[in-house]
């Protein structure tokens, strides 16, 4: 037996997307999954908002960019850095909301690992997870693009969300499958993925792009890998 083939993906109202992260919080820092939790940003999670937002907007046109942002306190707060600067309203939807972690939510990966190893083992390969609760992946994605969809039409949207939401909508909007999980890496705590709707499909145009990480590169033209512990929904 075939497995299913994903629905068709809706017109979308922007031709480029921004996907960025929110900052640190103290739960980041800790290796502690977040999920659908409400830990706030942390005093390096504001001091990030505030350090990347003029970057970003300075590469978005102006009256031309809609700003939208997980109702988590965490990504809202981010998202206001940036909206103060662009002088748009900032549109709060909860389809952008961290994947559910289930019985996860407020362990630490090594927590994860003693309490749940198959589990654990699952998903630092990057396999479905059973039994923790929670989300499917593909529910993630599916209300992720819903979201999107009822924006209203603008050249440019940038979504403010999470790690694992992030890391599921970029693989539904190129069609990949679970298979290719984490074919990119996760987006560092307020760094941003920009996409392109270019010959009838989505494209990554850059990846985790950040100030922070711009100077890592300047400095030693390849970045440090993130440990595998951040890899999905450490968010």
């Amino acid at each position: 037996m075939t497995a299913a083939a994903e629905p068709a993906l809706p017109g979308l109202p922007m031709q480029r997307l921004v996907i960025w992260r929110h900052g640190r919080t103290e739960w980041n820092a800790a290796g502690r999954f977040q999920g659908q939790m409400n830990p706030p940003l942390d005093a390096e999670g504001r001091s990030q908002a505030i350090r990347v937002a003029p970057e970003l907007a300075a590469e978005l046109p102006v009256g031309q960019t809609v700003v939208v942002t997980s109702d988590l306190s965490r990504a809202a707060e981010t998202a206001t850095s940036l909206t103060a600067i662009l002088g748009v309203p900032l549109r709060v939807d909860r389809r952008l909301r961290e994947h559910g972690m289930g019985a996860w939510e407020g362990l630490t990966g090594d927590e994860v690992a003693d309490r749940y190893p198959e589990q654990y083992a699952d998903w630092v390969a990057g396999r479905p997870v059973r039994g923790r609760g929670g989300e499917d992946p593909a529910d993630v994605a599916a209300r992720a693009l819903a979201a999107l969809a009822e924006l209203p039409a603008q050249p440019v949207a940038v979504v403010v969300t999470h790690g694992g939401t992030a890391g599921r909508l970029m693989e539904r909007l190129l069609g990949l499958g679970p298979q290719h999980r984490r074919v990119f890496g996760p987006l560092a705590n307020c760094a941003w993925t920009e996409m392109a709707h270019q010959g009838g499909r989505w494209r990554v145009m850059r990846h985790n792009s950040s100030v922070s990480r711009r100077a890592q590169l300047r400095d030693t033209v390849i970045a440090s890998p993130s440990p595998v512990g951040d890899a999905d929904a450490l968010t």
